[in-house]
């Protein structure tokens, strides 16, 4: 499997965390894997093979969101795929698109961005993934300089993702220079969750991925460092979002089970 991630132009700082590209073969399948939760909503192009959310037969466009999660999500997939991703804060995403914001895990589009597969599939399937990177660069910038996206926001969204979660609501508004009300009501219409909702996936991701790249890390360290209660609080928490305890997933992590 190979997975290369691209940083953002400026002008596009607060929107687009980053861009990402992935191939792997899945053989002839289906096979399964595992889309765990973080503080992201990404926007998701594919080709080649096919895939499907397990359990359903209907296989997923391209492209398609996907939402915030509050558990793990198994996909199946088979044959070669490659996959173009736009990953986005969840504050900015569906304002960025034109969109009414939701709670659904995927969101299948019906949305102009959807004029981009032909272009970006000529360019994957003959390799050009740069030339294919840059046509959703210049999409984004477009639309990006098309819409206002409240200044709120992104100062909410940047002191949240700044404090890896840990911050209370109420240093998020004043980090905002907005009552906790108004942002609450602003932030649950661009997102579709609370702010308390995208601040413990924020926390969680901080916890994973910590997890992830450094299995032996001490647990009751890391819920210090990321501001949980106590250890018990972290085990909970990690448990509610990703189905097992952190110190399951860091045995996997460490056998290198990793999803």
């Amino acid at each position: 499997m190979l997975h290369q991630e691209f940083d953002p132009p400026e002008a596009l700082g607060g929107v687009v965390k980053c861009f990402w590209y992935n191939r792997a073969d899945f053989g002839q399948g289906p096979s399964d894997f595992v889309i765990m939760p973080d503080g992201y909503t990404e926007i998701i192009f594919h080709f080649g093979g096919s895939c499907r959310i397990a359990h359903d037969s209907n296989p997923l466009p391209s492209p398609f969101i996907m939402g915030l999660l509050n558990q793990p999500l198994v996909l199946n997939a088979k044959d070669r795929m490659e996959i173009l991703a736009i990953r986005c804060f969840p504050w900015t995403v569906f304002d960025l698109l034109g969109l009414p914001s939701g709670k659904e895990g995927v969101h299948i589009l019906n949305h102009p961005v959807s004029g981009l597969q032909a272009p970006l599939a000529g360019c994957v399937q003959s390799g050009r993934i740069e030339e294919a990177l840059e046509l959703i660069t210049q999409y984004c910038l477009q639309v990006r300089s098309a819409v206002n996206i409240d200044n709120m926001l992104l100062k909410a969204g940047g002191a949240m993702r700044a404090a890896k979660g840990s911050m209370p609501v109420s240093q998020v508004a004043a980090a905002a220079h907005a009552t906790v009300r108004t942002l609450e009501r602003k932030f649950k219409e661009s997102s579709g969750y609370t702010v308390k909702d995208v601040s413990g996936l924020i926390r969680f991701e901080q916890a994973r991925n910590q997890l992830w790249h450094y299995p032996d890390t001490n647990l009751a360290g890391l819920a210090m460092e990321l501001g949980y209660t106590d250890q018990a609080h972290l085990s909970r928490e990690f448990k509610r979002y990703s189905g097992t305890s952190p110190a399951a997933f860091a045995r996997k992590a460490k056998k290198g089970e990793r999803r």
